[in-house]
């Protein structure tokens, strides 16, 4: 697979990435030059081979520069993200050991505050982009005075070091060995697999929609090494988004459910301005799709609409495209790595049957650990060595897998088990639902009870009478144990910045205050 150096050579004025909003750009021979020189500046600093540079930066082209740097420079980098609050920056610096941090000027407040936490001697190169701040180097000047030819020492392929969303308690590192230099052209086998479903190559014009820190700035990486163009949006506006598909000529853009759910969102007659017929393929992950908006979308855009599971650790990968999941609405797709079983979440190496639920295993996929946490990372495997993203789902007998819930979504009233995804899908439904969750609360009798929390669509008043409607809507579709048995309104639900909804805030919400100690006699 022919990589950045191989294409710059090939065809150095070809744009690589190119921002929506400003038009900043880097042509090929630009990245493949300034990746040098990013890589030189590195190991001048005395980074060694395998250490790791921690990057706080909003989306901008520097970004691009720092990764290939890096990954010249045989060191890990870590993507943070701009939306971490201080201390949590903290804690990922501390814990992937970084021995650099660069940040924006634009994060410099959060990344001082961050600094401010760590402790005497930890991460102690500083860079700062477009700007200066106390502590920090300023890094185009610190770059631009090294060279830009590739004779660079001979090292590992660096990697990026990627840290999971956080959605069930503290970020997980994953960090992987580095690929010695003589494998550097190696691909392993779910990279060509992906790359050839996806239909990369030199004519993809792809649209990156969503912070570049997220694990879907991936893409990116793979459109270059196919030889083709990146357009940034520097964040995800709705309508923003479409005019930059019909001004940049995109082919490709990777989107989550919430993304679809805002663009459709748009009047018709703003939809109908804009001229989408560019587009060869239009990827989604991330988070559950709701059958509703993902029709909406095919009926929109045509059978381009692709969706992949898997997730950060890569044990395995599922897929499905426009005519699979029109016959299989709702699944995701069959493996396209990795073995798939549905075991007993009781006993995690008993097969269950075809249509029953159960945790999703795959076996073959790509080896992992989680950085600093053997117990977390033994809890992911079993016996046989199948390991699980902790999903719960079921497969039709055609193989097609049906995502149910998160392990730790699922809700247990009364000793029965309850599958939240399935009252969700059908509320979604509803003409007044704009977004919803539903989760378990706790109950006195049963354990735990069903509750909706639900955000409507602007102009929809919240009432007593509402939410009798839409406890009538589920229970005149779906079994009454399945359906909840309250609904609150909010002005809107707890998501991370790539859509998943983070239902563990909601539940500490609702979770019993603490008992308060009382004063007084003691036993």
């Amino acid at each position: 697979m022919t990589r950045l150096h191989e294409w710059a050579r090939r065809q150095p004025d070809k744009l690589a990435f190119q921002m929506a909003d400003t038009g900043a750009a880097l042509t090929y021979a630009q990245l493949d030059a300034r990746a040098n020189q990013t890589a030189r500046w590195f190991m001048s600093l005395g980074l060694a081979e395998g250490a790791t540079v921690a990057l706080l930066l909003e989306n901008q082209l520097s970004t691009f520069e720092l990764w290939w740097g890096a990954r010249r420079a045989g060191l890990y980098y870590v993507p943070i993200s701009t939306l971490l609050s201080a201390a949590e920056v903290a804690y990922i610096l501390r814990d992937c050991g970084a021995g650099m941090l660069v940040s924006s000027h634009a994060m410099a407040e959060l990344a001082a505050a961050a600094v401010q936490l760590l402790g005497p001697g930890e991460v102690p190169l500083r860079a700062m982009v477009d700007g200066v701040a106390r502590g920090f180097q300023p890094l185009e000047e610190s770059v631009a005075p090294f060279p830009d030819d590739g004779r660079l020492p001979e090292r590992a392929i660096g990697r990026e070091f990627m840290y999971s969303s956080g959605t069930t308690g503290f970020p997980k590192g994953i960090r992987r060995p580095l690929l010695p230099c003589a494998r550097r052209h190696e691909l392993p086998e779910l990279e060509q697999k992906l790359r050839i479903m996806f239909a990369l190559d030199d004519q993809a014009v792809f649209l990156s929609p969503s912070p570049l820190y997220h694990a879907t700035g991936r893409f990116n990486l793979r459109v270059i090494e196919c030889g083709g163009s990146c357009v940034i949006l520097p964040k995800f506006e709705a309508e923003a988004t479409l005019a930059t598909i019909a001004r940049f000529r995109t082919t490709h853009g990777h989107w989550v459910p919430t993304m679809f759910s805002r663009m459709l969102a748009l009047p018709a007659q703003v939809r109908q301005r804009y001229d989408l017929s560019s587009q060869r393929m239009a990827l989604h992950a991330a988070a559950p799709c709701p059958i509703p908006v993902k029709q909406a979308m095919i009926d929109w855009w045509g059978p381009i609409i692709v969706e992949y599971y898997g997730g950060s650790e890569n044990l395995g990968v599922t897929a499905i495209d426009t005519p699979q999941w029109l016959a299989h609405r709702g699944s995701v797709g069959r493996p396209i790595c990795g073995e798939m079983h549905i075991l007993s979440d009781e006993d995690h190496n008993t097969e269950l049957a075809t249509g029953e639920i159960g945790l999703i295993y795959f076996a073959g996929g790509v080896g992992f650990k989680y950085h600093n946490d053997a117990g977390k990372t033994e809890s992911v495997f079993n016996t046989r060595g199948w390991g699980t993203y902790g999903d719960l789902g079921h497969v039709d007998p055609d193989g097609f897998l049906y995502i149910s819930d998160r392990r730790t979504d699922l809700i247990i009233s009364g000793g029965v088990n309850i599958y939240p995804q399935e009252s969700e899908n059908v509320l979604a439904t509803h003409p007044a639902v704009e977004d919803l969750a539903v989760i378990g609360v706790p109950n006195p009798d049963f354990g735990q009870e069903v509750k909706a929390v639900v955000q409507l669509k602007p102009g929809m008043p919240a009432s007593p009478a509402l939410a009798e409607e839409l406890l009538s809507w589920c229970t005149a579709r779906l079994s009454r144990i399945k359906c909840p048995r309250s609904v609150d309104f909010v002005d809107a639900l707890p998501r991370n910045e790539n859509g998943k909804l983070l239902k563990r805030v909601l539940r500490a919400q609702y979770a019993p205050a603490p008992a308060t100690p009382q004063s007084g006699k003691t036993d």
